[in-house]
């Protein structure tokens, strides 16, 4: 991203948003819709993400603990956070956007090992404070006079945190009230058979945050219905957040409810009068349009997501909303449920189980456990005539299996899986031979891709030369490219002159596609990844077929 030099009459302003209570209680949704609206306002907005562990990045960390590592175009390997806010807002973010104490920490010792600090103390305040500073701020230089929000990760008062509340409570003094403002999200829980809201865990919440040294100026408050009057009143006299500043986030149909939940309930003109921003009309534009396709009692369609991590969502979360995107469009509610691949490995019969969903999707994944029970999934996709869809890992598994069951390769693995095989259709890119260093060391970010034409992927996309983003170490082995081709599947986009194979599909099948990249990355609320988009029609009119 290329440097934007801010005019000297120009300014920002920021707002921070943290979180209490309990983890997992919604900031990121929070921080998006409040950026959306900022965006509808005609406010140039962005979004960072601190997170306080020490991980350099969301790269190495298991995906069933943490959640889905978003990729951005830059090859950052980011929190899944950050695809919620290039969804929301519809504008590609970039690694800077998501900050973490790994990267604090390595950044402040660096310097301290090159003698940067002239000899002096190097501690938590001022030189880790100050780092994260610069780093927020240098943001910033991108977004003129518009606003930047920063989502602080965690739960207030938890222990490694408190580095960066400390930091954004010094940018508070050095921008001041009117360039910046505190948002704290809590949680209302509703106790016993008489539904009643309780508002002292967000008091105590509070409490815990003024400790620090920071009063909000507006609460967000998660619960399952509206707030009561009664409760905002409550919260209003033992906070000392002003009544009108107290906004009530209820549970709603879908996330994309969640910006205009919040307007409703007066966020926006709470935001315009603290921050003094100029008067102007909300300009909806098509959202409220897109958000209301995503309402619920719509007809449904039921797919399997076949891998491992199937137990927790936030491992797929892209895939998931790049499914609903697309089924949204067409009037459908797309129901998705995780089918553990082992299953099928310790019983092919259970494979028959695979005839009540209308589509399978193969997401990415690594490591052994399970592959034998997906590729006997793909395989059985492709003989049913069941509408598939592959990513990544399940590009790569998906043409294995074919090389097994169409080819009659039956030892075909991958290098990855076996590193022994004498079919290896999977191999290692040759970038990472030699690489020992896991972290950020994947083939990741924006590639182009071009497609071949007089191919369903060339009709998909309707153009010649498409971007995406990946994140993987393996890749076809194309010295079977002749092999599989025979036998009736078309490979159809390359990358790096030719050299990387990206797309599969079965012709004359009523949907088998997949792709070596992740195309959900790049999906958004009524603007559907195209490869999705195709899968999810194809879903549709088999069922219309088959009821014929």
């Amino acid at each position: 991203m290329q440097a934007v030099k801010q005019d000297s009459g120009q300014k920002n302003k920021f707002i921070f948003v943290t979180g209490g209570v309990l983890s997992g209680i919604g900031k990121g949704i929070v921080t998006a819709s409040i950026a959306k609206l900022l965006d509808l306002y005609g406010l140039p907005t962005t979004c960072v993400k601190i997170d306080p562990y020490l991980n350099v990045d969301a790269g190495t960390m298991n995906p069933f603990a943490h959640g889905e590592v978003f990729v951005t175009d830059d090859g950052g390997e980011t929190d899944m956070d950050i695809g919620n806010y290039e969804r929301f807002l519809n504008k590609e973010l970039s690694k800077m956007h998501n900050l973490t104490t790994g990267q604090v920490y390595l950044d402040v010792i660096e310097s301290e090992r090159k003698g940067d600090f002239l000899g002096e103390c190097v501690q938590i305040i001022p030189n880790i404070t100050n780092s994260i500073k610069e780093k927020i701020k240098y943001v910033a230089k991108f977004q003129n006079n518009g606003i930047v929000l920063v989502e602080c990760g965690g739960t207030v008062g938890d222990i490694e945190s408190l580095p960066f509340i400390e930091a954004i409570r010094q940018l508070r003094l050095e921008l001041g009230q009117e360039n910046s403002l505190f948002i704290h999200v809590t949680l209302a829980p509703i106790m016993g058979p008489v539904g009643e809201e309780k508002t002292k865990p967000t008091q105590h919440s509070v409490q815990e945050l003024r400790r620090i040294g920071i009063q909000p100026d507006i609460i967000v408050v998660r619960s399952e219905k509206q707030l009561s009057q009664t409760s905002k009143k409550k919260i209003s006299l033992f906070t000392s957040v002003e009544l009108e500043s107290i906004i009530s986030n209820p549970d709603a149909d879908s996330i994309y409810n969640v910006p205009e939940n919040l307007y409703n309930d007066g966020i926006i003109t709470s935001i315009i009068d603290k921050l003094k921003l100029p008067s102007r009309e909300m300009n909806w534009r098509d959202w409220k349009d897109v958000s209301k396709t995503f309402n619920k009692n719509k007809k449904s369609i039921n797919i399997a997501m076949v891998g491992k991590y199937v137990s927790l969502t936030d491992s797929y979360v892209s895939v998931n909303e790049a499914l609903s995107h697309a089924a949204a469009g067409m009037n459908f509610t797309a129901n998705l449920e995780w089918v553990e691949s082992e299953d099928f490995e310790k019983n092919k019969n259970n494979l028959e189980k695979l005839d009540k969903y209308d589509g399978i999707i193969v997401p990415g994944g690594f490591g052994k456990r399970g592959t034998e029970g997906i590729m006997l999934a793909a395989d059985y996709a492709r003989k049913n005539e069941i509408p598939f869809l592959g990513l990544c890992f399940g590009f790569q598994l998906a043409l294995i299996a074919f090389a097994r069951y169409a080819c009659g390769l039956d030892d075909a693995n991958s290098i990855e899986l076996d590193p022994k095989t004498k079919n290896p259709i999977i191999n290692i890119l040759p970038s990472q031979k030699k690489i020992k260093e896991k972290g950020g060391s994947m083939r990741l970010g924006g590639h182009d891709v071009e497609l071949v034409k007089n191919t369903l992927a060339h009709a998909i996309y309707g153009k010649d030369k498409i971007r995406q983003r990946h994140r993987h170490r393996f890749e076809f082995n194309q010295e079977y490219q002749e092999l599989l081709e025979k036998n009736k599947i078309v490979l159809s986009g390359f990358s790096d002159n030719g050299r990387r194979t990206e797309i599969l599909e079965i012709p004359n099948h009523r949907f088998y596609m997949a792709t070596q990249y992740h195309p959900e990355f790049l999906s958004k609320p009524g603007k559907p990844e195209p490869i999705y988009n195709n899968f999810i029609k194809a879903i549709i009119e088999n069922r219309s077929s088959n009821k014929k």
